[in-house]
């Protein structure tokens, strides 16, 4: 497929279902009529920014920004006023595009607002730029300081998409369910520029509900993508209601992302549904590194190979590259390919400090098995710690716990222990009718695994702090 044309199917465009919230569906010539309005309106200016809601309006102006080869800056409607403010003042958008009659916050008073229709008009659109223009400016979660601007060019997004389309045999036949926000990588690249580049069909559902994802997946709907808290309420939902589980039997791919799925989910969604989920590994920085094939060993916790197009090393603490493949021996990955960023807004530190020889340096850590699938352990900064000279992975750890009954979820840090370096803590959500005692949960550890792994202090608490993505804050548990 051509990677200059990022949205073919939006220039010879036809009856079939591009998009669908709820009740309002629009087909490829709806949206493409629609998306050529904001196409002209936005065509000449330097950069422009998307109030990010789960609505066809948001689709529509992406779509239409992307056909006018224009840069976007997706926006969280959640995101806080501090937050908000730099993201403005580093950007600069000449406009914010949004659903009609939302009110903006006082940050964007002094951005003009573009109303967005869904209703076709009569533009047409511009040809589109080449492969290394910039297309979206994703900002990151700023858990090291204020957000950092991701820019990523159209033949990252392009290219990319086609690695994972073939990997997953995906292609415009299939019909997308997904509930993900449209202001990250997941929900906004992967999850509706994907079936819109492939000619297929995105349904998004708004606010996750089981019981909706099972009417989509019982009709039309072949994909499902999710992350793991989802995954977790499908299989508890699936478990008292067999209509879901039959549901999400029918699927041809369940893809899960954006963290790791625990082993013990993966055992129940397969033995309720026989369907056993895909998981794939990417950020912002890369889009998608890795992924389990449509058609491959679908094994709990690996994200399988690198795509095609991205190359992927692993290398120790002193940047050595780690040789050997045993599954075992754990290194930070650092990947090189077309799918990668070209650096971050008016950053140049940032971005030269994230490279080494071209190599981009993810602060991930994994192993690798002699057949290349990849393991993530974790963050280099938050889920490797090492104690009484081990280094130790914190998700070998939190999958051995949600292997006890007591255990709803959990997290695992490490902090600071004079005498073993750091001290493996876990912090624990309590099944409702179960009350594990901490000297049960640290044997059980010590008995799955070996006992300098076993968890020194466990700490019950009501919730555990997640991000918009469902991924657990350990910084806010560290702090």
């Amino acid at each position: 497929m051509n990677v200059q044309s990022l949205l073919p199917k939006l220039r010879d465009p036809d009856e079939r279902e591009a998009i669908r919230f709820d009740d309002r569906s629009l087909s490829y010539r709806d949206l493409a009529g629609a998306a050529a309005t904001v196409a002209e309106r936005v065509a000449g200016t330097h950069r422009v920014a998307v109030w990010a809601t789960s609505s066809p309006q948001t689709c529509v102006a992406v779509a239409g920004a992307v056909m006018a080869g224009v840069p976007i800056v997706p926006i969280n409607p959640k995101a806080g006023e501090r937050e908000l403010s730099h993201i403005v003042a580093d950007s600069e958008p000449a406009l914010v595009m949004v659903e009609p009659g939302l009110a903006l916050p006082e940050a964007l008073a002094e951005v003009p607002a573009h109303e967005v229709s869904l209703e076709p008009g009569t533009g047409e659109f511009p040809a589109e730029p080449d492969g290394e223009t910039p297309a979206l400016i994703v900002y990151t979660s700023g858990t090291t300081g204020a957000p950092k601007g991701v820019v990523l060019p159209r033949r990252a997004i392009g290219s990319n998409l086609d690695a994972v389309a073939d990997a997953w045999e995906w292609t415009g036949e299939d019909v997308l369910v997904h509930a993900l926000p449209l202001f990250h990588v997941h929900g906004l690249i992967l999850g509706t520029l994907g079936p819109l580049r492939l000619g297929g069909t995105m349904r998004h559902l708004g606010k996750f509900s089981s019981e909706r994802v099972a009417e989509e997946l019982a009709g039309p709907a072949t994909m499902l993508f999710g992350v793991p808290t989802m995954y977790r309420r499908l299989a508890d939902d699936a478990e008292r209601d067999p209509a879901i589980a039959r549901a999400l039997g029918h699927a041809r791919l369940l893809v899960s992302g954006s963290a790791a799925l625990p082993a013990v989910e993966h055992q129940r969604i397969e033995r309720l549904t026989g369907q056993q989920v895909v998981e794939r590994y990417g950020m912002s920085e890369t889009i998608m590194n890795c992924g389990v094939r449509a058609s491959g060993d679908r094994r709990p916790g690996y994200v399988g190979r690198p795509f095609d197009g991205v190359e992927l090393r692993l290398v120790d603490d002193h940047g050595d590259v780690i040789e050997v493949r045993d599954d075992d021996t754990v290194g930070e990955i650092q990947v090189r390919g077309r799918n990668l960023f070209t650096g971050y807004l008016n950053r140049p530190d940032a971005t030269d400090e994230a490279f080494v020889n071209g190599w981009f340096r993810t602060g991930d850590v994994a192993t690798r098995s002699a057949d290349g699938y990849v393991r993530i352990v974790g963050r280099r900064a938050t889920d490797i710690i090492k104690s009484g000279g081990y280094k130790i992975g914190a998700g070998e750890i939190e999958n051995a716990l949600l292997e006890h009954p007591g255990v709803a979820e959990v997290a695992v840090t490490g902090e600071p222990s004079e005498d073993l370096g750091e001290r493996i803590v876990a912090w624990v959500v309590a099944e409702s009718t179960i009350q594990p005692s901490e000297q049960e949960l640290v044997d059980h550890v010590a008995k799955l695994l070996t006992p300098h792994k076993r968890p020194r202090v466990v700490r019950f608490v009501d919730s555990l702090p997640r991000n918009d993505m469902g991924k657990v804050m350990k910084k806010v548990l560290r702090g």
